[in-house]
């Protein structure tokens, strides 16, 4: 929905350098070989120009060989892998938005200072949970906190009991590291252990809980802009056409929607007319920098160019009763953390 909403725009707008966007679409099925099919056959069937996408992180990184075999430009659209930008890097993968190491340099002295020394950290056990879980340990234990213990839950698991049950020992709070289904899931099985009641619990949305986003769907301070009102008033329509109960855009839909708006930008700067010009249109997306406005309403962002990683503000913010509430603006300065990528020879 948030690339659709950008093209749209876009293309009522007269396109990019006049030429209107095509959007082709492939459903991955949440299966890693599945994805690299599609992968391939939107490279050498459709014959696209570029490719925005990507949620589940084990799927972006099996797809990544393609675009980078088939010298395509792949601007990320959700997928958050630490190593997709690391030692995994491509000189043809962009992320246009945060990472775990910017958002654990972030949230961690909240998490120390301010809630607990000594964590249990619980987390999806594949690619992006395991990376988030070794950066936000990582920078725990800089700050003289402790991870006492971790605890891996497989997606998609719908009893988390006998996991859960298992967590014991001294230890301050629970650090959740899910999404979707799985946050909903976890949330209301620590609640009925009463794992929530004896520890402070972050990561996902229950009540009492802190978190970090690079988004939060409110419009109030910093986030009451003309764009981010702008971006609801597009986004809450069309989301309700789909599921009558969705109500506001979720950070989903914002990294979409500006992961279509920074390629355009790069489009633009670069003169891009095709595959042929993919080094230009790299050359555009190093080190570009992206304002507040229009087209991202999330606040100013830059796209390093040593490993084309992003870095943006960040929100800390708690729930209260049933509701969002910021308590901390962190500002994408505060978020860097060390390039670790070679690319590739080309």
């Amino acid at each position: 929905m948030g690339v659709q909403i950008a093209v749209d725009r876009i293309n009522k707008a007269g396109g990019i350098n006049g030429r209107p966007v095509e959007l082709i679409i492939a459903d991955y099925e949440s299966k890693p070989d599945v994805g690299r099919r599609k992968a391939e056959k939107l490279v050498v069937e459709d014959k696209i120009d570029a490719h925005v996408g990507g949620v589940l992180s084990n799927v972006c990184l099996a797809c990544m060989p393609v675009w980078e075999e088939h010298q395509i430009v792949n601007m990320v659209g959700v997928c958050l892998d630490t190593t997709m930008t690391t030692t995994k890097c491509s000189r043809y993968t962009f992320r246009p938005f945060d990472y775990a190491p910017a958002q654990a340099v972030a949230f961690a002295p909240y998490l120390v200072n301010k809630l607990g020394k000594k964590w249990h950290i619980a987390y999806a056990d594949y690619a992006w949970g395991q990376s988030t879980r070794d950066a936000y340990a990582e920078q725990i234990k800089k700050l003289g906190g402790e991870v006492v213990g971790t605890t891996g839950i497989p997606i998609g698991t719908a009893d988390m009991t006998p996991f859960l049950s298992r967590i014991s020992g001294d230890f301050d709070g629970l650090f959740g590291i899910f999404f979707g289904k799985d946050g909903v899931t976890i949330g209301n099985q620590a609640y009925d252990l009463g794992l929530t009641k004896k520890h402070k619990f972050a990561g996902d949305k229950i009540e009492g809980f802190v978190g970090i986003n690079r988004y939060v769907p409110l419009i109030e301070p910093p986030l009451d802009t003309p764009w981010n009102k702008k971006f609801f008033d597009e986004a809450v329509p069309r989301l309700k056409a789909v599921d009558p109960s969705a109500s506001v855009p979720d950070r989903y839909v914002q990294s979409n929607f500006e992961a279509m708006n920074a390629l355009k930008l790069g489009i633009e700067k670069s003169g891009f007319q095709g595959r042929d010009d993919t080094p230009k249109l790299i050359a555009a997306l190093e080190g570009l920098e992206m304002k507040e406005g229009d087209d991202f309403p999330q606040g100013d962002k830059t796209l390093r160019k040593e490993d084309h990683q992003a870095f943006i503000r960040e929100f800390i913010y708690d729930v209260h009763d049933g509701k969002y509430r910021i308590l901390e603006v962190v500002p994408k300065e505060k978020t860097v953390f060390p390039p670790a990528c070679k690319f590739a020879s080309s």
